[in-house]
């Protein structure tokens, strides 16, 4: 003989009372006295469906009691989005301060009542595409797509199907808009942090790798230079591999072109040419300045003395990568907005 009452069948939680099956809308319909239509709408907070507040609170009360919850990804098929904002990285997740991108952007997507789910690819298309797909059927609100250091991108044709915003990094035929470190900027910040010391004969560790980077921060050092109505020297500028090794190695030729202050590429360009210098005998900064680049903390906060570098400011990026998906600031002329890479003041120069 079976049991007329299928709330009876169900297995209860002995730790809350609840029923350790998934409990339906039409559980909560019975308990509540009204219709499953009923129910979907108090769910769905559909103000326009002709229920009673009575009802309503009915429905609410029965919610809270039985731990209905709704099913969301349902919820998505029929709004047509969802409140997930995807994010999808090549390797920023696993470096040790780009992961800031993620942390800037789950801050302010949390702020507008958005979840980020984000998935991390190490550079495999092949998960690319699948995080992608998997993004797009769950009607995320839109993605941010971002790369571990900036550069031009390839981007998936899938993104194209729902909203997308580049972060640090570009696509050259202007897909979608971006969010990028404004490094020439950077680096005109980098050198007048030198000529304000009083520095004149200033040279420039640059990478030997084609980036925006290594063309913008270039760039800003030869405008700071004319501002200050010094003349640009070739023999200033030297290009090393971006790493420790690489400002070590071009220590000798920095001396040799009795240079006073030094602007480097990167904070391991800097961590290098420090050693170099103190293996001369050379004092940082009496005998010699030094400015890097990236605030690559793990560095630059704890070299001797603590060096002068100016900021990747990778937490901004995420944050305006989402307020630009969710249309809280307007794209900027050209789809490319440049974030300001701030100075960090230690005691190098």
């Amino acid at each position: 003989m079976t049991d007329a009452n299928p709330k009876a069948r169900r297995p209860v939680s002995a730790e809350n009372g609840r029923s350790s099956h998934p409990v339906t809308m039409r559980d909560v319909a019975k308990a509540a006295g009204v219709s499953v239509a009923t129910v979907s709408h108090v769910v769905n907070d559909n103000r326009n469906a002709r229920i009673g507040e009575a009802a309503r609170e009915r429905v609410r009360k029965a919610i809270d009691e039985l731990g209905y919850r709704p099913n969301a990804l349902a919820k998505n098929l029929v709004s047509g989005s969802s409140k997930f904002i995807g994010l999808v990285a090549d390797a920023i997740a696993t470096t040790p301060f780009a992961g800031q991108i993620i942390h800037g952007a789950q801050d302010e997507a949390w702020k507008h009542g958005y979840v980020l789910l984000v998935a991390n690819t190490e550079g495999n298309r092949a998960a690319e595409d699948e995080a992608i797909g998997m993004m797009l059927e769950h009607k995320v609100r839109g993605i941010l797509y971002s790369t571990w250091y900036h550069r031009a991108a390839e981007i998936p044709r899938a993104l194209l199907e729902t909203d997308v915003v580049l972060v640090d990094c570009f696509s050259e035929a202007g897909e979608a808009p971006a969010v990028v470190p404004d490094e020439v900027e950077g680096g005109r910040s980098a050198t007048r942090l030198l000529l304000d010391a009083g520095h004149r004969r200033i040279a420039i560790v640059n990478t030997t790798t084609p980036s925006p980077a290594h063309d913008g921060r270039l760039q800003g050092y030869r405008e700071a230079l004319d501002a200050a109505g010094i003349p640009f020297d070739e023999a200033l500028v030297f290009d090393a591999r971006p790493e420790q090794e690489g400002g070590y190695d071009v220590t000798d030729a920095v001396v040799a072109a009795g240079a006073t202050a030094v602007f480097c590429h990167n904070d391991r360009v800097a961590m290098g040419l420090y050693d170099g210098l103190r293996e001369r005998g050379l004092s940082i900064p009496s005998d010699v300045a030094v400015v890097g680049f990236d605030n690559q903390e793990v560095i630059a906060a704890h070299l001797r003395p603590p060096l002068t570098t100016v900021a990747l400011p990778h937490y901004e990026l995420g944050v305006l990568g989402v307020r630009l998906l969710l249309g809280l600031d307007p794209v900027p002329d050209g789809g490319r907005l440049a974030v300001a890479c701030p100075p960090v003041i230690r005691s190098s120069v």
